[in-house]
């Protein structure tokens, strides 16, 4: 199967793989346009399905860490039907390719101990050669695949190690980065306001806000009384039953 990049040139026409209609399309989109010039790369198979890759150097990356000279994976995605045919190793080999020859020391993606949504499997990490070089009080981990032995591995800020807000509530962080925030977040907002449940939203709109923000994962972060609960996006079913209200 061939692969298609996306790129400012052909963006506008092709579809991006993750995205569940065309307003959540054209948020991602809007997202992938202002960073192409960061170093994005978007690949995707030819073949309509959710099968992809999103890597870019990992100063720009939307992620709490320390991570210069690393290639970091935003996102490597194969599902459905398209599942166990080596699509992973063709977009993982050449995010590998273009990594050395932009002259990076390593990959970095984010992951857990036990396969967790949203999150790259870590028996495929294993696999691969991938080992944890750092991990957050909420089980989330970085991931690193060096180059070479002298490659110094990347490590989580103390804001995405130990995730805290401060504050009572509910509270949301979340990016366009992730298209079913679009969908999801205002649903999650509507349903608390009629419910009564106290829910501050917060949208991270940049780059340095992101590389700040107090959990690994800058997608989608949720937390109560200042404590880290998911990074999960909720559906309004999940996040009432959290809250302890039932419809």
């Amino acid at each position: 199967m061939g692969y298609i990049r996306i790129t400012e040139e052909n963006i506008d026409k092709e579809h991006i793989c993750c995205a569940m209609s065309n307003n959540q399309s054209a948020r991602k989109k809007e997202w992938l346009r202002a960073r192409f010039g960061e170093g994005l790369v978007f690949y995707r198979s030819e073949e309509r399905g959710k099968c992809f890759i999103e890597y870019m150097p990992a100063e720009n990356a939307w992620v709490p860490m320390i991570a210069d000279g690393t290639m970091h994976i935003n996102c490597l995605w194969v599902s459905g039907s398209l599942k166990g045919h080596g699509y992973s190793n063709d977009l993982l080999n050449e995010c590998i390719r273009d990594a050395k020859e932009q002259g990076r020391v390593g990959l970095s993606i984010l992951s857990s101990a036990k396969k967790k949504g949203f999150l790259a499997d870590p028996k495929y990490l294993t696999y691969k050669g991938f080992r944890v070089a750092d991990e957050s009080d909420t089980g989330i981990q970085l991931w690193f695949l060096p180059f070479t032995d002298e490659a110094a591995p990347p490590r989580f800020k103390d804001c995405a190690k130990h995730p805290a807000v401060t504050g009572t509530g509910f509270v949301i962080h979340y990016s366009d980065q992730c298209p079913y925030t679009y969908y999801w977040v205002p649903r999650l907002a509507e349903v608390a306001e009629e419910h009564g449940i106290p829910l501050q939203v917060i949208r991270i709109e940049s780059r340095e806000q992101a590389q700040n923000a107090p959990s690994p994962v800058t997608n989608f972060s949720l937390f109560r009384d200042g404590k880290f609960l998911s990074h999960e996006i909720q559906s309004e079913k999940k996040f009432l039953a959290l809250a302890g209200t039932a419809e």
